[in-house]
């Protein structure tokens, strides 16, 4: 009977629930569930989250910046976003560059490359970080909770950056929310928003699941650097 219990549990486990195009629930048997927790599929939802999120930021961003493919060549902004999502080999004009020293280049006066690309190709490399490099999370698998709490830390203070940094003329480096009080518009801010808010709960879901705790760290927004999210451990 015990027997029988589990193996029911575990084909419970197995079934995943959708919801179709009519309203309808169905509900279907997949085997891949049977190695994941509750966790792991919050962990999968979060991590796409947090990617649909970055590319939208970064399509925004090429919407109010266009000269910014334009300046390297690139055929049009479909092309600029297709580039981000291979990042095995950064853009040629960062030279190397991941991660936070990739998006500080966005902000330096004489970077004369993409700055749309450089600042989300730094925080789309993070993401890889934060999350492993991979794209599921089975039972054997195990987020890291300070990767994912500094991660959320960097994209506060990229959020800082965009609405302070200015060039010599004093005009903004990026544009990116409009805050013009005729025309007031935040939708940058609210979409980073989203993400710091689902990797703050990701940091701490991972935190009581490896009993551990996260190293908290106070620093100035306005001069603080971008923390380190790989080689953590």
């Amino acid at each position: 009977m015990r027997l029988f219990v589990v193996l029911l549990a575990l084909v419970l486990a197995g079934c995943a629930t959708k919801v179709g195009r009519d309203g309808h629930r169905e509900t279907q048997f997949d085997a891949k569930y049977l190695a994941k927790s509750e966790i792991d599929r919050i962990a999968d939802a979060g991590r796409d989250e947090v990617y649909v999120s970055l590319m939208l930021l970064a399509d925004k961003l090429y919407r109010r910046n266009p000269r910014e493919w334009k300046k390297v060549g690139m055929a049009s902004r479909e092309a600029a976003l297709a580039r981000l999502k291979v990042r095995s080999v950064p853009p040629p004009e960062l030279e190397g560059r991941r991660e936070g020293a990739a998006a500080l280049q966005a902000f330096r006066e004489e970077y004369a490359g993409d700055r749309v690309a450089a600042l989300m190709f730094g925080l789309l490399t993070m993401a890889d970080e934060a999350f492993e490099h991979k794209e599921e999370f089975f039972l054997l698998d195990s987020l890291d909770e300070q990767k994912l709490y500094n991660f959320a830390r960097n994209l506060e203070i990229a959020v800082w950056k965009l609405g302070s940094a200015r060039d010599a003329a004093g005009e903004p480096m990026l544009l990116s929310n409009e805050l013009d009080p005729a025309n007031r518009n935040l939708s940058f801010e609210r979409e980073f928003g989203r993400s710091i808010g689902l990797l703050d709960f990701l940091s701490r879901v991972m935190a009581d699941r490896n009993g551990r705790t996260v190293t908290r760290f106070t620093q100035s927004v306005a001069t603080a650097i971008f923390l380190p999210v790989g080689f953590l451990k």
